[in-house]
């Protein structure tokens, strides 16, 4: 059964010209180095988001008040930054749900026009600071050396990078902002390092494989989710989140509890978001 929206929510909750947050399937696979299954993912969190309770006991509200449109998907990644500035021209979040890790840079491209003193949150168990990765500058493996090229960037639950990528960000000094997963600091210190405007994004390979085995290139130890909530938290309540993606997700036939935690993450997101403003 498709998902007509997020959460299964009917108008006037769906209506683009009210809602505070657009998403936008981007069922984009083509650099994926190992595991296949990303151009599913987009699907795979609508649906499970159909069960998911839209009142949030922790905020005590129904977050889909605030609205949520689902847009039609962008399949292209050369149309991606267009999709997400017009987005922004409305005065709406952009919400995009992968698909590849690769998505993203373009995404941050458009909010960095509109947010000058923007810089971006990632949630990922790679470094993903790879200047090419097999004969590709727009690798997956290379979202963030790309990014970097954009805007400053706060990388979070790192524990896989190769050598060209720690001389990267020791000569960089990148390093400084790289918080790896078994010496995670307060969400505080995170906060502290990000400016103003954030786009945050979200692999969820950054999560323990025991609550996240849906993805490709799976890393030992990881994040677990009330960790990712106190970061959430705080970057909402101290910063202007201005957009968000979470990628990776490669659905599991009959394994459904990766789909229902990356929907839940979502959602709690944007309740995050729209409490803080």
């Amino acid at each position: 059964m498709a998902a007509k929206s997020f959460l299964n929510i009917e108008p006037p909750h769906t209506d683009h010209k009210t809602a505070k947050f657009i998403v936008v399937p981007v069922p984009y696979e083509e650099t994926v180095s190992y595991g296949k299954g990303t151009s599913k993912g987009p699907d795979a969190i609508l649906k499970a988001s159909m069960y998911i309770e839209d009142y949030d006991i922790e905020l005590d509200r129904e977050i889909y008040r605030v609205g949520i449109h689902v847009a039609r998907p962008v399949k292209a990644i050369k149309d991606i930054k267009s999709r997400i500035k017009k987005i922004l021209d409305d005065k709406k979040i952009p919400v995009m749900l992968g698909g590849e890790h690769s998505i993203t840079p373009p995404a941050v491209a458009a909010c960095r026009e509109r947010y000058k003193n923007l810089s971006v949150l990632q949630f990922d168990a790679h470094a993903d600071l790879k200047d090419s990765y097999q004969g590709s500058k727009n690798s997956h493996a290379c979202v963030m050396r790309r990014v970097l090229e954009i805007c400053p960037a706060v990388q979070v639950g790192i524990r896989s990078m190769d050598m060209s990528e720690a001389k990267f960000a020791k000569e960089s000094g990148q390093i400084s902002k790289i918080h790896l997963a078994d010496k995670l600091e307060l969400a505080e210190l995170v906060t502290s390092q990000l400016s103003k405007y954030v786009y945050i994004t979200f692999d969820v390979d950054a999560l323990d494989p025991g609550i996240m085995p849906a993805t490709g290139t799976p890393e030992p130890g990881g994040l677990d989710y009330y960790g990712v909530l106190d970061i959430f938290k705080a970057v909402a309540r101290e910063k202007n989140i201005v957009g968000f993606d979470f990628v990776e997700l490669s659905p599991i036939k009959g394994l459904n509890h990766p789909d229902f935690t990356a929907a839940k993450l979502i959602y709690k997101l944007m309740g995050y978001i729209s409490r803080a403003n």
